[in-house]
């Protein structure tokens, strides 16, 4: 079977992490590398590429449509809410650590860095947290895969850069950060989460149903759901962020939609059941609705069409 991936070095690993679990399963693959329009664009804002939404995954969609790859990949967070019914989310392997890092030029923590410090996060999210936490701090646009960010960070560009600590992890690479308590820092829907897709009713969608992780598929459905209604996905400062309590009977569940300037932001933060929390969850995601939500996202898009904040997005 053919699994089909970006180029990029992180997207290779979790890729080559698929192949090894199926291998383990009996299945043989091959892996094709598709150059997407979000990575040949590196220089531009992801909602200025194919759309924003769903950059790196639309153009994987295509191909398999076409049948020239029998699986793909993908970092769950980029993939768009509503998903093409003939291509399901056959499995959701076992969550990463879902919350951001931050890396600094000389290890400082994000509380001691003097004011005008410079910040690089590729994330409307990220940028909006960090505009509410720290007023004082510039953040500044930043793209690239993983090592070039990191480059940039050791060249002195910026005095810290803001990450995906599941890149990190995916990567190997051990590296000492500042973990972002989501108290502050509410991550992206389903960050850290990898999500395999295939064809509906092929093989393949039989053999990839064996990598399914059950607790990791229902935090991030409910994360989905929570901010399902906002619309925007990576074009507006959104994050959703659900846990399964350790006694296995409620699920800790928070999600907030932010002012690009940080300055507003409606936020829920609750425990529901676990069992009937998909039904709970859609009533809080209503409720984030009502409580102006939805108009703060408006709002970030109006603004992001007349130029505001155009270099930020979502990514790693």
């Amino acid at each position: 079977m053919i699994i089909g991936t970006r180029g990029s070095q992180l997207a290779l690993a979790q890729t080559e992490n698929v192949a090894r679990l199926l291998k383990e399963k009996g299945v043989e693959t091959s892996i094709k590398i598709i150059k997407t329009s979000g990575d040949r664009f590196t220089d531009r804002p992801l909602h200025a590429v194919s759309g924003g939404v769903g950059a790196f995954v639309r153009e994987l969609d295509d191909v398999m449509l076409a049948g020239e790859i029998d699986i793909a990949v993908h970092s769950m967070k980029d993939m768009p809410t509503i998903r093409p019914k003939a291509i399901p989310t056959v499995a959701v392997l076992k969550r990463d650590t879902p919350f951001d890092i931050l890396l600094t030029y000389d290890g400082t923590p994000l509380d001691e860095l003097p004011e005008q410090s410079i910040i690089g996060t590729s994330s409307l999210r990220r940028t909006a947290q960090i505009r509410r936490y720290r007023p004082d701090i510039i953040t500044q646009n930043l793209r690239g895969n993983i090592d070039t960010r990191l480059r940039k960070l050791r060249e002195g560009q910026y005095d810290g850069i803001m990450l995906a600590k599941a890149g990190l992890e995916r990567m190997g690479w051990e590296i000492e950060g500042e973990i972002l308590s989501p108290d502050f820092f509410c991550p992206s829907p389903n960050q850290g989460t990898v999500a395999v897709v295939t064809r509906e009713g092929t093989e393949a969608e039989a053999a990839v149903s064996m990598l399914d992780h059950t607790e990791s598929r229902i935090v991030t459905e409910i994360e989905r759901i929570l901010i399902a209604e906002l619309g925007g996905g990576c074009t507006t400062p959104v994050g959703s962020y659900a846990e399964i309590t350790p006694d296995r009977q409620e699920i800790h569940v928070r999600a907030e939609v932010l002012s690009l300037d940080g300055r507003e932001a409606i936020r829920i933060d609750e425990f529901i059941p676990l069992r009937g929390g998909i039904e709970k969850a859609r009533e809080l995601g209503h409720r984030l609705v009502e409580m102006g939500g939805r108009r703060l996202a408006e709002e970030a898009l109006l603004q992001i069409s007349r130029g505001a904040d155009s270099e930020n997005s979502c990514g790693y």
